[in-house]
């Protein structure tokens, strides 16, 4: 539920947009008219959520994050501090993105997975798991972290690489093509 529709400009100009009423009573930021924010869903005063994104089951939108574009958080996931979900991403399950992260094109953070720091995920990349995808690190193409691994520092994983189990890549690492890390491997090249 939200208040009565007024105006407000998410950074391209003003559009008919409304406060969300929280579950819990309290008003919360600002939803387009074009985007969907269930009830049970929690919106933050500082969050936006426009275009024709969809926030919906537990999910938690907090701090200043935005979710825009054709993306969806959905399930008990949170999106919070300067993160930002746009494109077509998913984050759902229990997965947590925040800091200055960002989830774009057609990517999907899910289970339990963490994107935080500077770290991005996008195109057709999948995080999810207990992964972890931190700092600097970039996650793209068609990409997969999963299991207990952790991506890290300024790597970068994609093409069709996979990264799993308790793999570590950190520091200025490439994996790519159809490269698989897994078990207790870790590295950063010499």
């Amino acid at each position: 539920m939200s208040t009565p529709s007024e105006t407000f400009d998410f950074g391209d100009g003003p559009v008919p947009a409304a406060r969300h009423q929280n579950p819990d009573g309290s008003l919360g930021g600002w939803v387009a008219d074009t985007a969907t924010v269930a009830d049970t869903a929690t919106v933050g005063p500082d969050a936006r959520v426009y275009g024709d994104a969809h926030v919906s089951g537990a999910a938690r939108v907090l701090g200043d994050a935005r979710v825009y574009g054709d993306a969806h958080v959905s399930g008990a996931a949170w999106v919070y501090g300067d993160a930002h979900v746009y494109g077509a991403a998913w984050v759902y399950g229990d997965a947590h993105v925040y800091g200055a992260a960002h989830v774009l094109g057609d990517a999907h953070v899910y289970g339990a997975a963490w994107v935080y720091g500077a770290a991005r995920v996008l195109g057709a990349a999948r995080i999810y798991g207990d992964a972890r995808v931190l700092g600097a690190a970039r996650v793209y193409g068609a990409a997969r972290v999963l299991g207990g691994a952790s991506v890290y520092g300024d790597a970068h994983v994609y093409g069709a690489a996979w990264v799993y189990g308790a793999a570590r890549v950190y520091g200025d690492a490439r994996v790519l093509g159809a490269a698989r890390v897994y078990g207790a491997a870790s590295g950063e090249p010499e």
